[in-house]
């Protein structure tokens, strides 16, 4: 039986851990027919182990979404391996200590600008560092973490996350006429190497566990990851600039 990817050629970029949500895109997205292809910074030796775990080879790529050079390069590197793009997956965040944990208001516009450069306007940089490889019925997908509210210790990444939601609905727009969509998962709280960089994050996490309607599981990232599959598929023909919540239904619940 056919995958809802057969054929695809797929780059994915965020593959740190066993546990990252970009890992389980990849192997769902080869074990539903498609191509893959990895980006990864700042260990790019660190991406290559772990690929190693996904059902079949994937190439490794080095790419600092924050250097002009590094995107410069990359639709070559992905020419040479696959020929084209059908979906890209931006799965990239940072923030320097000092903007989060509780630090809001006495974060330096440096780190700011940091959070925002490799967590939202990196999301253009990698849509058009790719654009040249993409045609009509190409999907980009990202990840954000629901920019609606302020969550205890997430302080500059919440704005980071509200630019980048932002981008996307920008992106959509300018790249609709070409036939290329950009939407976004918003998951929810994961163990991830991201998460683990937050200080305090299991007491935002704990909202999930006294308010998702459908019980959530901290350890088990593959629910995003078929969400990002079904994004990149031929599934949602229509549909761009949109942020669909796998949460477990923690977005829609009131007080």
């Amino acid at each position: 039986m056919s995958g809802i990817l057969d054929g695809k050629r797929i780059l994915i970029t965020g593959v740190l851990m066993e546990s990252s949500i970009a890992f389980h895109a990849a192997k769902v997205a080869q074990e539903q027919g498609a191509e893959v292809i990895l980006t990864a910074f700042p260990r790019p030796t660190l991406t290559e182990r772990i690929a190693k775990k996904l059902p079949k080879p994937a190439k490794v790529i080095e790419l600092d979404v924050t250097n002009q050079e590094h995107l410069d390069r990359l639709a070559g590197l992905v020419r040479d391996e696959l020929g084209s793009l059908d979906g890209v997956v931006h799965s990239i965040g940072f923030a320097p200590q000092d903007a989060l944990g509780g630090n809001f208001l006495n974060t330096p516009f440096e780190s700011v600008s940091t959070a925002m450069h490799v967590s939202a306007f990196s999301l253009k940089s990698l849509a058009m560092a790719c654009k040249p490889l993409m045609s009509e019925g190409s999907s980009i997908v990202g990840l954000t973490f629901d920019a609606q509210f302020a969550w205890p210790q997430y302080d500059w990444m919440g704005p980071a996350k509200a630019a980048l939601e932002a981008t996307s609905r920008y992106l959509a727009r300018d790249l609709g006429p070409d036939g290329i969509r950009c939407n976004l998962i918003s998951a929810g709280p994961l163990g991830s190497m991201a998460a683990k960089s937050i200080p305090g994050f299991d007491g935002l996490a704990d909202v999930w566990n006294t308010r998702a309607p459908l019980a959530w599981d901290m350890k088990d990232p593959e629910p995003a990851g078929r969400g990002i599959v079904a994004l990149l598929s031929d599934f949602f023909p229509r549909t761009t600039g949109e942020i669909i919540h796998v949460d477990s239904g923690v977005h829609m619940m009131g007080a």
